[in-house]
């Protein structure tokens, strides 16, 4: 299994160009100033630019996830907590800004991000090798700690997207303690395992993606078929990473409920998802849209070793998939 190279310093080259490439580690500087433009792309660059930091918590019992979004001109947050043995989400909350108020986010991967409106508030706030979620709001109120102290191998990778650029980090396995609490009761979150995904980049007005992503003690995997193609498709396995290929997401769009199989195209990979339930959010903003499902549920399958061809079964291992089409 060839090692993956060192995250670069910075998103771009001395000469301008893009840092592409598929990375371990994280990228100290996270903005793009200095990405060579043309004068049109310059004049559009902040209508582009799109920056999200989500957090799930996976339990035996429930999943929690939450994400704060900067989509250049506007924001937006939300968070659920999803019963797994009752099979829907107790508690949700949402909330979408107004051009310049309410969003702030730091370049940085597993950083600062906060959402602010009255009467609701999500925010990730990050003091050393801890990083903290909380949300308060009348539907939900959540405080995590998730301990980065012994963070397995991070993915960076930078790569053409549907405009011009994207990176994206992602880490699993995470302990997490803390609780949440909605009308349903108080959810203690000292048993769950946290993943992170902190995404930054320039995009295509419209942006579509599926997506797979679970993660528990020793085993995770990440896998993608859309705006980035191939390039964040990797799996984690006993404090390794390594990339795996094109992921086949087999499913059907008119019922997400019924099952999925993923699969990437060099055998890699070859799962079965069984959703629970879902999160479903469908906007229309006018000058902005989103058609959004996030089924969370349970993985059996097999992920391979490339080096050694030694089958690693995945046994009811809690995540989620999402079929997602955003006009931003």
């Amino acid at each position: 299994m060839p090692t993956l190279p060192s995250a670069p310093l910075r998103l771009t080259a001395p000469d301008g160009r893009a840092a592409f490439g598929v990375y371990q580690g994280i990228v100290p500087e996270l903005s793009w100033r200095t990405l060579a433009l043309t004068p049109l792309q310059r004049l559009s660059r902040k209508l582009h630019h799109k920056r999200w930091q989500y957090a799930a918590l996976a339990h035996d019992d429930f999943l929690i996830a939450a994400a704060v979004v900067d989509v250049g001109w506007n924001g937006t947050a939300f968070a659920y907590l999803f019963d797994r043995k009752r099979g829907e989400v107790m508690a949700a909350a949402n909330a979408n800004g107004l051009p310049g108020i309410g969003v702030s986010m730091a370049d940085r991967a597993f950083g600062d991000a906060r959402f602010r409106l009255p009467g609701k508030r999500f925010a990730f706030e990050r003091a050393g090798d801890v990083l903290r979620l909380s949300v308060a709001s009348r539907e939900l109120n959540l405080d995590a700690e998730i301990d980065l102290s012994a963070m397995p191998p991070v993915l960076a990778v930078v790569a053409p997207a549907n405009y011009l650029a994207h990176s994206t980090h992602k880490s699993g396995g995470l302990p997490a303690r803390g609780e949440a609490r909605c009308a349903a009761g108080r959810y203690d979150l000292a048993a769950t395992t946290a993943s992170l995904d902190y995404s930054n980049g320039l995009l295509a007005r419209e942006t579509r993606w599926r997506w797979a992503s679970a993660h528990g003690a020793g085993i995770g995997f990440n896998l993608q078929q859309g705006y980035m193609g191939r390039e964040e498709n990797a799996v984690w396995l006993d404090g390794r990473l390594w990339r795996v290929g094109a992921a086949t997401f087999d499913y059907q769009a008119d019922n997400p409920l019924a099952p999925w199989r993923i699969r990437s195209d060099d055998g890699m990979v070859d799962l079965t998802f069984t959703p629970e339930g879902a999160r479903r959010e469908d906007k229309n903003l006018i000058i902005a849209a989103s058609r959004y499902v996030q089924p969370v549920g349970r993985f059996d399958g097999e992920l391979i070793d490339p080096d050694s061809g030694t089958r690693h079964a995945v046994r009811a291992l809690a995540g989620v998939t999402e079929d997602h089409v955003s006009r931003w």
